[in-house]
């Protein structure tokens, strides 16, 4: 491995922060990674990870045994600064509304070691304007951003694909100038295989916002396909089975919803923009935000057909075979029916303890719960069905064909 000449710091060792600061890692470059977790940087430090991602073990052990990465609790001087900090919405309104403060306290912390020539990207999924907003706060303190590169730079990537798809896929690169858009390409050039796409700050921002709203839309008309059809007693998976014969047909499988921290949130970025002008993109949010609130009244009523209260509830994550549990559909199920007094048993083949969850293996699951409730399709769910035939259970499936 040839070492280059640039140092990297990472802010933001979560589940896009880490892959990327142990594949520049792996890739010759010297990461110093920071977290405002403690236990995390100690974590990293010990060549473990604190997330399920396949291969990312390997990578982490690796870099940091080789002394290529190390985590901090602070941010440490680099040449290059990537910006991945959470962006939440501030849920206190119809309109969830972006909140950045982030962005602007990494911007803040990088601005004590930034000099001349520094490159500093954002790939954090932001409104549009937020790249703008770090060069305004660099200025507000007497930065003279003329001299350095800032771009966005949005992650692309599938959970539990994250360590192939950050090198094959397509970048779209947006700097704020047409020099930090080509200095930034450059970067990326160094270890990125797929293409490399220029353009503007916020169209780079705007173009990562439209690619979740156009899943979420798609996947919407899916799970509000599947109400209709279970409200005329037609089965939606042999429906789109037949329905996506025609040639110009490709429609999405529904599921208990949407979750993830991409497109269960990056639409409201765009609504809250300009409410007036998105109203599909809400509307399909609407949708998706529903279906849970649909599976606990199918899971309720199945419940009381068979006058118990025991529920086995399959998968907790927001998509199959990763342990990422943020705004999981499944989750707002469980919680619901707790709230409402059933006894719930859970099965996460991804984690192995939670606090506020019963989890138990799926043979406890099926022999002990009178209603067992699919709600997520881990592979360790493929033979779900001849299981609980065997042992004459219903599966209510609200996820996948079986």
């Amino acid at each position: 491995m040839v070492v280059k000449d640039k140092q990297i710091s990472v802010i933001g060792l979560g589940y896009i922060g880490l892959p990327t600061a142990a594949l520049l890692a792996s890739s010759g470059y010297k990461v110093n990674g920071m977290d405002v977790n403690n236990d995390v940087v100690s974590i990293i430090n010990e060549g473990k990870i604190h997330i399920v991602e396949p291969d990312l073990d390997k990578y982490v052990k690796s870099a940091v045994s080789s002394n290529m990465l190390q985590a901090f609790i602070e941010v440490q001087p680099a040449d290059i600064y990537i910006i991945c900090v959470p962006t939440p919405f501030n849920d206190t309104s119809e309109i969830p509304s972006p909140n950045i403060d982030y962005v602007k306290d990494a911007a803040l912390n990088i601005s004590v070691h930034v000099k001349k020539g520094d490159i500093i990207i954002l790939e954090s999924t932001s409104p549009v304007g937020t790249t703008e907003m770090i060069e305004t706060t660099l200025k507000e303190i007497g930065i003279d951003t003329n001299e350095i590169f800032i771009a966005y730079c949005p992650e692309r990537v599938l959970p539990g694909k994250i360590m192939k798809e950050l090198v094959e896929n397509a970048r779209v690169i947006g700097g704020l100038n047409d020099k930090s858009t080509e200095a930034v390409s450059d970067f990326y050039k160094s270890f990125v295989k797929g293409e490399i796409l220029m353009t503007k700050a916020g169209t780079a921002e705007m173009c990562k916002l439209t690619e979740n709203s156009f899943r979420d839309v798609n996947i919407a008309f899916a799970n509000e396909l599947s109400i209709l059809c279970h409200n005329n007693g037609v089965n939606v998976w042999d429906l789109i089975d037949l329905a996506n014969h025609h040639p110009r047909v490709n429609i999405l499988q529904p599921g208990t919803g949407v979750g993830g921290h991409c497109i269960a949130v990056d639409p409201w970025f765009i609504v809250s923009q300009d409410p007036l002008n998105s109203r599909l993109i809400k509307t399909a949010r609407v949708v998706n935000e529903h279906k849970p609130e649909w599976v606990v009244e199918q899971i309720k009523e199945e419940a009381e057909k068979r006058n118990t209260k025991n529920i086995a509830c399959l998968g907790l994550a927001f998509k199959p075979d990763i342990d990422d549990l943020r705004e999981s559909p499944a989750i707002s199920v469980v919680d619901s029916l707790l709230k409402q007094g059933y006894e719930i048993k859970c099965v996460e083949p991804n984690i192995d303890d939670h606090k506020e969850y019963d989890l138990v293996s799926l043979d406890e699951a099926i022999k002990g719960c009178d209603v067992v409730a699919l709600l997520v399709k881990h592979k360790e769910f493929n033979s779900i069905e001849s299981r609980t035939q065997i042992i004459n259970k219903k599966i209510l499936n609200f996820c996948s064909k079986l």
